[in-house]
């Protein structure tokens, strides 16, 4: 069965900045050797089998859900702090979603597969993946979308 995390983006205002930290500070490789990024988390997620199982993480930025990464790993780290944590390794690509409001919360929560946000397609079919990031957002906000 899978299973997602969703997580608050702090200190990202769009899904460029989010790209941008990530390539300044989160590089890594995973197990088998691929690039990925990793975020730092206290707790170690228990349903690690179902995240792993094809899971993504995915992003709240300003209160909106706008993107999700592939989850590819769960490793033993620490935090620059030197405190031990979970590292949440993910995939390179980011995925934007349709943008779907979500209140503020602490730490991560599991997303059920069948309440993820779908991925935007692109092209010129899906009208939504077209518009501007902002626009995306601002619609969303007002709960057009």
């Amino acid at each position: 069965m899978t299973l997602h995390l969703v997580k608050l983006c702090v200190g990202a205002s769009s899904i460029e900045d989010l790209a941008d930290w990530q390539r300044e500070n989160r590089q890594c490789k995973s197990r088998d050797g691929k690039a990925c990024v990793y975020h730092p988390t206290y707790q170690f997620p228990k349903r690690r089998d179902d995240l792993l199982d094809g899971g993504s993480l995915y992003w709240v930025i300003r209160g909106t859900i706008l993107v999700r990464q592939k989850l590819v790993g769960l490793e033993d780290g620490t935090r620059d702090d030197g405190t031990p944590c979970c590292h949440i390794q993910l995939a390179l690509p980011l995925i934007p979603v349709r943008p779907t409001p979500r209140r503020a919360f602490q730490g991560w929560r599991y997303l059920d597969d069948e309440d993820a946000p779908p991925d935007l397609k692109g092209g010129k079919r899906d009208q939504v993946a077209v518009m501007p990031a902002e626009m995306r957002k601002k619609l969303a906000d007002l709960g057009l979308l």
